[in-house]
C-alpha cells in the first residue's frame, strides 16, 4: 500500500513515516501543499493520503479540493483542532475520516486500514484497471492517470467489450456484433478500425506499440494486461 503524508511538522511527519514503514506501507511525504501536488501528479497509484489541515502555503481544506480534482483518493484529515465545526466541514467535503492530534500511531494505522477496507469494498465491483487506465463502470467513464479520457459512447462500448473478457481474443466480427444497437448507425469493419485507432490515441502512451488494446494478427483484438476486481 502506498501512502502520502502531507504534514509540515517535521517531528510528526518523520515519526509517522517511520511507523508506517514498519507497518509495510510505502511512504512518501510532503511538508507543503505545493510539494504535495507535485508528488500526487507523479504518484497516481497512491492508495490513501494523510492531510494536515494547517499547512504553511495553503489551507488544508483548499488543498483537499485541489487533490480531488486530480483523482478521488481516500483522504484522512490530521487536525490539531477538534472543534465540531472543523470536523463536520471536513466530513461534509468528502473526507473519509479525521484524527485529532495528538494521536497514537496504532490508532491512526487502524483508521487507515478501516478506510482502505471500506473504499475497496465499495469499488471492487465497479472498477477495472489496465496499467494506468481505470474503467469506472458506475460512471461509464474511462480515466488515464486519473484524467477523464473522454471516450465516446461507442469507443467506451468497444473497450468495455474487451475489458469484461480480459482473457479472450475477439474477432472483429464478434466485436461488431456485441456493440451493435438497432438505435445506432451501422458500424462496419472499416469503421471499427477507425474507432480502435481513436481509442488508442486517447489511452496508449505509444500508439505504435499498444499495450491496452492488442492486435491479434489475422483474428482481431484482445485486452492488454488487466486487473479486474471482482
Amino acid at each position: 500500500m502506498k501512502i502520502l503524508i502531507i504534514e509540515d511538522d517535521d517531528t510528526i511527519r518523520n515519526g509517522l513515516k517511520f511507523y508506517l514503514e514498519q507497518e509495510n506501507f510505502a511512504v512518501i511525504d510532503a511538508d507543503t501543499a505545493t510539494t504535495a501536488l507535485t508528488l500526487i501528479e507523479n504518484n497516481l497509484d497512491l492508495n490513501i493520503i494523510l492531510l494536515d489541515i494547517n499547512l504553511p502555503d495553503k489551507d488544508g481544506f483548499d488543498l483537499f479540493k485541489d487533490i480531488k480534482k486530480i483523482k478521488d483518493f481516500p483522504i484522512i484529515f490530521l487536525t490539531a483542532n477538534d472543534l465540531e465545526v472543523s470536523v463536520v466541514r471536513g466530513l461534509d467535503m468528502g473526507a473519509d475520516d479525521y484524527i485529532t492530534k495528538p494521536f497514537k500511531a496504532r490508532e491512526l494505522v487502524s483508521r487507515i486500514k478501516n478506510v482502505l477496507r471500506r473504499v475497496n469494498n465499495s469499488q471492487d465491483n465497479n472498477i477495472i484497471t489496465i496499467r494506468d487506465i481505470c474503467i469506472d463502470l458506475k460512471q461509464a467513464k474511462v480515466f488515464k492517470k486519473g484524467i477523464d479520457a473522454m471516450l465516446t459512447a461507442l469507443e467506451y462500448k468497444i473497450l468495455l467489450t474487451l475489458a469484461l473478457n480480459p482473457n479472450t481474443v475477439f474477432t472483429r466480427e464478434k466485436i461488431l456484433a456485441d456493440i451493435w444497437d438497432v438505435n445506432e448507425d451501422y458500424v462496419n469493419d472499416n469503421t471499427l478500425t477507425v474507432y480502435v485507432k481513436r481509442i488508442r490515441e486517447k489511452l496508449e502512451d505509444d500508439i505504435t506499440d499498444p499495450k491496452i488494446i492488442i492486435t491479434v494478427r489475422g483474428i482481431g483484438y484482445r485486452l492488454g494486461e488487466a486487473d479486474v476486481k471482482e
